[in-house]
């Protein structure tokens, strides 16, 4: 059994391990966990003896097969809440992030199963992050930034790189949602902002916003 911080760790370890294939710095994971990098020092020490991860002196932290799986599975519980508490209670995909933070340390392997079986095996969290099976297996999606795309070129919106409450709910107010098909009109050399359309509707939007739409062409 791990403690709640252990696994707030192991989490974030295993976030930034999918954005980079070497060790990861003892000061990304206090930048990511917003805490002094003495503590992550303490922790990794402690993951380190636990046979989660090794730590290797200017080499960084890499997880081991062990802290791989036991990772994915916490990422698992927390994408697998985020769909029950959209699907099945309601909330909006702004909310869900605070909630399943808490309801990813319930211990119970049957109590995720069944949660699974009852969502029907969802491959994907309501942002359009792909859910760990049992295994701790990921199917990822070939997706590709919005800003990427050039004019008269469109793709399906499939996930979101902000998941923040504030950018979330700015989507919710320009109608930009999973599953929509955008349509890129113009695209500005000036700052690159794009000019779109969703279900026929005009917007512009900038650089930024587009930076953080994950698109499938």
């Amino acid at each position: 059994m791990f403690s709640q911080s252990e696994e707030n760790y192991l989490k974030t370890i295993y976030h930034l391990s999918l954005i980079s294939n070497k060790g990861i710095t003892t000061n990304a994971i206090a930048k990511k966990l917003e805490t002094k990098a003495s503590s992550v020092t303490d922790m990794v020490q402690k993951l380190s003896e636990k046979e989660l991860i090794i730590y290797k002196k200017y080499q960084g932290v890499t997880l081991t097969e062990f802290g791989k799986k036991t990772a994915a599975n916490i990422v698992r519980k927390h994408r697998l809440w985020e769909v029950f508490l959209v699907e099945k209670l309601n909330f909006s995909w702004d909310e869900v992030h605070d909630v399943a933070e808490q309801l990813e340390h319930i211990k119970s392997p049957k109590l995720i199963n069944q949660l699974d079986a009852l969502l029907g095996f969802p491959t994907h969290d309501p942002h359009g992050d792909p859910i760990p099976d049992k295994d701790g297996h990921v199917n990822i999606v070939d997706k590709i930034l919005l800003s990427t795309l050039n004019k008269d070129e469109s793709g399906v919106c499939v996930g979101v790189n902000d998941s923040s409450s504030e950018f979330l709910r700015f989507l919710d107010k320009k109608k930009i949602m999973l599953g929509k098909k955008i349509n890129v009109l113009e695209k500005e050399d000036f700052d690159d902002s794009l000019s779109i359309e969703i279900d026929g509707e005009k917007l512009s939007i900038s650089k930024k916003i587009a930076n953080n739409l994950y698109i499938k062409k």
